[in-house]
């Protein structure tokens, strides 16, 4: 090969190596400066991208603990109705029964607040009172007349055959007559059967009594269901013997005492067919008032 043939082959390999090398160029790429300006910025990016997952993902797991405004507004409710529920409770056990009345008078509102949350606390109960009043109705005859003293929603009304008087402070419906339970408008000596479920409420509660015999018919029943404490002379309730002589000898004969459940007592008398010709000074004991603990 002659020396500008030699010259010719070199130029050429050059050629086809400088467009070689633009087609695949391999610069190395250029670190940057890691000055501490960058290095925050570098932070900060991985912070926002951390973020930016989180959004996608529905949220961090720590608001993911957080409580919805919902269900936080509804807790916050329920514990002012809570409240409200054991300050009107505590007012019903020690007040009179007029001055119970009055107070509904003044604000109709109160009695379905307190009825939610008398409502909230027999939802812990494991057995309800009012249903043995139901169950020994239905056990006997659908003629007896009745007559319900704080008688709530009027559930042995909806729940037995009979006709049933339902009283109570405040009435929201038709079939609700409220008075004073002292002072009912049913005539003397024309009811069959009485019941206080959970109601013997209020500093005179012997004048319910009382009332509850004067509207009975000889023979008539007096049936009784109260919370237990109220009866549990070892922590301040009445001796529930002594209850039972003072209701005797306003013209009663007792019937049945039942204390096998944990929750409530029950009572039951049976009006004397022939009455009383000497009236006699009674001692009612005082019944312990039924206050429900802050939860």
């Amino acid at each position: 090969m002659t020396r500008t043939a030699k010259a010719m082959k070199e130029e050429s390999t050059s050629r086809n190596r400088k467009r070689k090398r633009q087609r695949n160029p391999e610069t190395p790429k250029e670190e940057p400066n890691e000055t501490p300006e960058n290095q925050n910025n570098d932070k900060k990016r991985q912070r926002e991208n951390k973020v930016h997952k989180n959004q996608q993902r529905g949220g961090s797991s720590a608001s993911a603990k957080r409580p919805k405004p919902s269900n936080y507004l509804d807790a916050l409710r329920e514990k002012l109705s809570g409240g409200n529920f054991r300050r009107l409770n505590e007012k019903l056990y020690t007040c009179s029964g007029k001055e119970a009345l009055d107070y509904f008078k003044e604000d109709p509102d109160l009695f379905d607040m307190y009825h939610t949350g008398y409502q909230q606390q027999m939802s812990n109960w494991p057995e309800l009172p009012v249903n043995s009043m139901i169950s020994w109705l239905s056990s006997r005859s659908s003629s007896l007349v009745v007559a319900d003293f704080g008688c709530g929603d009027a559930r042995i009304a909806k729940s037995v055959k009979n006709k049933v008087f339902s009283f109570d402070l405040v009435s929201k419906n038709p079939s609700v007559i409220a008075c004073d339970m002292s002072k009912t408008p049913l005539e003397t000596s024309s009811v069959d059967v009485t019941v206080f479920c959970l109601s013997l409420m209020g500093t005179n509660y012997s004048s319910y009594i009382r009332e509850a015999y004067r509207v009975l018919r000889p023979s008539g029943y007096l049936l009784i269901a109260e919370v237990k404490s109220r009866f549990d002379p070892n922590n301040g309730g009445a001796d529930p013997k002594d209850f039972v002589k003072a209701v005797c000898d306003l013209g009663f004969t007792s019937a049945l005492k039942d204390f096998s459940n944990k929750m409530f007592i029950l009572l039951h008398f049976k009006k004397k067919e022939q009455l009383n010709s000497k009236k006699k000074k009674i001692e009612w004991p005082e019944l312990k008032a039924c206050l429900y603990k802050r939860r």
